[in-house]
This record gives C-alpha cells, sequence and structure tokens, in this order.
C-alpha cells in the first residue's frame, strides 16, 4: 500500500479564500435568444435557463425568456423585440446586450435591422449561429415529402402545446436556414446596423477534429462534414463567424447550452460563456 503523507492529502483540501465566481461588471443587461427547436423546453424553463443562471453567478443581470420554437425569422424576431419592451418597462432598462444561440442570431440580426431595435441593442454576440446557413437544413428538406409532411405536422403538434401562444412553422424555419436562402436572401436584405457591435463564437467537434461527440449526433456531424467541413454537429465552425471572431471552441451544439454535458467537458462549456462575458466587459458594454 502506497503511504501518502497527511500534508499532500491535506493541501488538495485547502480552501479557497474566494471560491465564488469573479463578477463581471457589464454595463448593461443580458438577454439571451434561443434557437429552433423545443425540446430541451422538457427539462428546463427555458432552452438557455442554464446559461442565464451561470451570468447571473458572475454578477450580471441575465434574462432567458422563450418565444416560439417552430416559426419564420420574423416572427420570432417580433418576439424577442416583445420581451425587450416587456424587460424595459419592467426593470427599466436602457439598452441589452443579446447573446443569441444558432438561429435567435438570425432573429436578432433581423430585428435589429427592420425592426429599429438598435436604439435597444448595445451589441449581439452570436454562439454558433448559421450566419451562411447549414446544409443540415437541406437534408432534412430532401426527405422524402410524406416524411416531411409527418415530421412538420408532429414538431408542429408539439410546439404549440408546449408554446400555445404562437402558431408553429416548423418546416418554413427550416427553409430559411438553407445555404440559399440565407446567402441569397437573408444577408443581402439584414446588413448590421453601424451602432451595434457584433461578436460570435464557432465551434467544431466530432470529424476533421480531435474532440469527441455524442454518438446520437455522429450522423449529421458526419454528413455536414461531408458538404461543408468541420462543425459542431449543426452549424460549420465557418458559417457561425460574424463580426468581431471571439474564438472556436470544442464543444458541441447542445452543449454550447448546457445539454448532455459531461463533467469533464464542462470546463470547456465554461470557458466559452467566461469568456463571452469578459469581452462585453472588455468592450465597455
Amino acid at each position: 500500500m502506497k503511504w501518502i503523507e497527511p500534508k499532500k492529502y491535506l493541501n488538495k483540501l485547502k480552501l479557497d479564500e474566494f471560491p465564488q465566481p469573479e463578477i463581471i461588471d457589464l454595463n448593461y443587461p443580458v438577454l439571451l435568444c434561443h434557437g429552433y427547436g423545443s425540446m430541451s423546453m422538457l427539462m428546463k424553463p427555458s432552452p438557455m435557463h442554464d446559461s442565464c443562471m451561470r451570468l447571473r453567478g458572475f454578477g450580471i443581470h441575465a434574462f432567458a425568456p422563450n418565444i416560439v420554437p417552430y416559426a419564420a425569422i420574423e416572427i420570432r424576431a417580433g418576439q424577442w423585440e416583445d420581451r425587450i419592451k416587456k424587460l424595459q418597462k419592467k426593470y427599466g432598462y436602457d439598452k441589452f446586450n443579446v447573446i443569441a444561440h444558432s438561429m435567435g442570431g438570425l432573429d436578432m440580426r433581423y430585428a435589429i435591422h427592420h425592426s429599429n431595435l438598435s436604439e435597444k441593442v448595445a451589441s449581439l454576440t452570436t454562439i454558433a449561429t448559421p450566419h451562411y446557413g447549414t446544409s443540415l437544413a437541406e437534408i432534412v428538406l430532401t426527405t422524402p415529402e410524406l416524411l416531411k409532411e409527418k415530421l412538420n405536422e408532429m414538431m408542429n403538434w408539439f410546439g404549440e402545446n408546449v408554446f400555445p401562444n404562437e402558431k408553429s412553422n416548423a418546416r418554413e424555419a427550416v427553409e430559411q436556414l438553407t445555404r440559399d436562402y440565407v446567402q441569397s436572401t437573408f444577408n443581402p436584405s439584414t446588413p448590421n446596423h453601424k451602432n451595434v457591435k457584433y461578436f460570435s463564437v464557432s465551434a467544431a467537434v466530432g470529424k476533421g477534429t480531435d474532440h469527441p461527440l455524442n454518438p446520437i449526433l455522429r450522423l449529421q456531424n458526419q454528413l455536414i462534414y461531408q458538404k461543408e467541413g468541420t462543425n459542431d454537429s449543426f452549424v460549420t465552425a465557418e458559417s457561425a463567424v460574424w463580426g468581431e471572431h471571439i474564438g472556436q471552441y470544442p464543444i458541441s451544439h447542445l452543449e454550447q447550452i448546457d445539454i448532455q454535458v459531461s463533467r469533464e467537458r464542462r470546463p470547456l462549456v465554461d470557458s466559452m460563456w467566461m469568456d463571452i462575458a469578459n469581452n462585453l466587459k472588455k468592450n465597455g458594454l
């Protein structure tokens, strides 16, 4: 039996003077915008609830409301605008730093440009948003028509049950995530606003990287890789870059919002969110 010196063992139990997270003092509160889908709503109050509570742990005023999970960008954008107005009325906030995941980033780009939200948004940080579309949407749309219709009906039924305030349209939302739509229609009509600062985070795991991926997502990860290159199982690292790029992280699309995160990989997720918050602070936001 190997002898362990008592002092060496006790050093592992040594307490930090200040074990709590460092306070990150921002000038504006944070609004977290979730992407397409609603399955995570079965596990938590909102898809980005855990990420929101992490930011609150940094001392940041953060909010992660829900909107319709399956709908066109313009419908979702209008709902994000409504959430901002409600928070302003309740708390008296002037502007927000928006952190948007996946499709939520397209929603907010649309809202900033087309709904004059530039007066209410100081910055937009997108996480794995398909700024140039994703081939995953095209793969979904190439499934047999009967199956596609059944999937659309099921997703709309589910979306309208978990969020009955707005009619869902899963198929239209997917069509707006294709590379052709985003690059040919959305981007030309939705330029950045000069008074808003834009940042982005990208990610890549699985095929083409040395980083692990949940086996359930392996097939779609490989299919996207064949068409576009390294990706996080939903969006390529290249498509996610918009504005000032904060960095690329070896975490999957779901891990980014604290879903299916193992104990070993949690520090990677923590690091990404810490970097996002510190980037806002560094830029005086």
